[in-house]
């Protein structure tokens, strides 16, 4: 009899075929189930589209500006140009093509798609939006900011300062206080302390782009700060502790996010040069969290209670109880409104949003991306792994590689552990997995889970959008430093 069609689709990875090669193992999986290329296909409509979308957002500037000239409402299609520019909306929007696509699909139907939708995990979603609304918050913020400012101030606060700052201590404040949280905090202040001394396009970029790919490596340090780290830690995957982490990646990232921040400060030493010249004239070099303008030390700790609550709930798998956390803090923040400012959901909902779409494509990427990176070895297998992450979040790309046979640590013929040189093997294989999909977070909007986040936060700056090819070409430089440094340093 055959399976109800609730349970046969999406259909399980382990029960599509396998053939000698990579190419026949995917051609032979393609026949059997053609709705998955379809939904592949989908998926690539969708990348192709994030790289258009500063297109559409000039167009609709353009429509926008020419309606203000002729004193009439921007219109219809200044509206859909804007929504269709707006990077957080695409993958929702191609998610909802997606489902359409599935549920008239023959065999698969309505049914089986909203439960395929229904059955998603979407509590990383939920977490980015819950923290980005918590991180954003005046007491976090001001907090924060008086912390690295003193680190700054030995520098004398100049607009490098505060680059050099953000850009090294935040990334591995990541480790800690989650990647979403680090991101949060380091664009709002970037976008206070740098952005505000309006640097060149080139410059901005480049800023974005180590922001990117720093906060993706700064989260290896413990083994619960980063999406991609989480979903091969936990002792049902490949069982590994902070020491771990330190030991064979957080210090080397610490490094290579040191040697890129070093690397481009130089590159662009001159303008920054001018920046702090331009600040020291308009006294714009300044401590604007001075002691008497912080709101209340106790109220900032509660905040980070919120905060450490919300970060449990997400480790212990409690969504539910994550968005309470979200309604109580929501109340205390309106209770003491005098030290607040008001807090803003959209940005947290709209990243929230695309999070949410990935979540629904990349669920059927599995039947292709899985035979791909078990059929590679070391070398080979970081750079598809940071290759793969350009064009998906790297937490899937980890989380696929936990459950490929190659990658488990056991005999896959008699189920025993590994020894000798045969575990060595696999450690290294382990090993540039995880450097892969970490080091390639930065590439693309897509690639990390809070990229998202600071994108809302900076696309003020960006009037048109941000590039994804002006991102990427940015951030390959920073990407090979720090991956050269987890992958070289002994």
């Amino acid at each position: 009899m055959a399976a109800p069609l609730s349970t046969a689709f999406p259909p399980d990875a382990a029960a599509l075929p396998v053939r000698d090669t990579v190419l026949e193992t995917l051609l032979a999986r393609a026949q059997e189930h053609p709705v998955l290329p379809a939904a592949t296909a989908l998926f690539l409509l969708a990348i192709l589209h994030t790289f258009a979308a500063p297109k559409f957002l000039h167009l609709a500037h353009t429509l926008e500006h020419k309606a203000d000239e002729q004193g009439k409402p921007p219109g219809f299609v200044a509206g859909a140009c804007h929504f269709l520019g707006e990077i957080e909306a695409i993958f929702g929007i191609w998610a909802l093509a997606l489902f359409g696509m599935l549920a008239s699909w023959p065999g698969i139907g309505w049914r089986a798609a909203s439960e395929y939708v229904d059955g998603r995990n979407y509590a990383e979603a939920v977490f980015v939006v819950v923290i980005m609304a918590m991180a954003a918050t005046r007491p976090v913020v001001a907090w924060a900011g008086a912390a690295l400012g003193k680190v700054a101030a030995l520098g004398k606060r100049t607009p490098l300062a505060w680059w050099m700052t953000l850009l090294t201590l935040a990334p591995l404040l990541g480790s800690f206080i989650t990647e979403p949280a680090a991101m949060t905090l380091a664009a709002m202040l970037l976008l206070r302390h740098f952005y505000s001394h309006l640097p060149s396009d080139r410059l901005a970029y480049a800023t974005l782009a180590l922001l990117f790919v720093n906060i993706s490596v700064g989260g290896t340090l413990t083994n619960f700060a980063a999406p991609p780290v989480l979903m091969v830690a936990s002792p049902a995957a490949w069982n590994w502790t902070t020491t771990d982490m330190v030991t064979h990646f957080g210090w080397k990232a610490a490094v290579g996010i040191l040697a890129a921040n070093v690397s481009i400060a130089f590159l662009f030493r001159r303008e920054f040069r001018a920046m702090a010249a331009r600040a020291a004239e308009t006294n714009a070099i300044a401590g604007d969290h001075d002691d008497n303008r912080l709101p209340p030390f106790g109220l900032f700790l509660i905040h980070a209670g919120f905060m450490a609550w919300t970060v449990i709930m997400l480790l212990n798998h409690h969504t539910a109880l994550m968005v309470a956390g979200l309604l109580f803090f929501l109340a205390f923040v309106t209770a003491t409104r005098e030290h607040q400012r008001p807090v803003s959901l959209k940005p947290a909902l709209l990243v929230g949003f695309f999070l949410a779409g990935l979540v629904i494509h990349g669920g059927l990427q599995a039947w292709w991306i899985g035979p791909v990176l078990g059929s590679l070895g070391k070398w080979p297998l970081f750079f598809g792994s940071a290759g793969l992450t350009a064009f998906n979040d790297n937490a899937a790309i980890t989380y696929l590689a936990s459950q490929v046979p190659a990658f488990s640590g056991f005999d896959p013929a008699t189920g025993t552990k590994l020894t000798g040189d045969a575990l060595k093997a696999v450690d290294a294989l382990q090993h540039a997995v995880l450097a892969g999909a970490v080091t390639g977070g930065g590439l693309t909007v897509i690639a990390n889970a809070p990229n998202p986040a600071g994108m809302a936060v900076l696309s003020a700056f960006f009037r048109n959008g941000i590039s994804p090819l002006k991102l990427f070409l940015w951030a390959l430089p920073a990407t090979i430093t720090v991956g050269a440094a987890i992958m070289l340093l002994p």
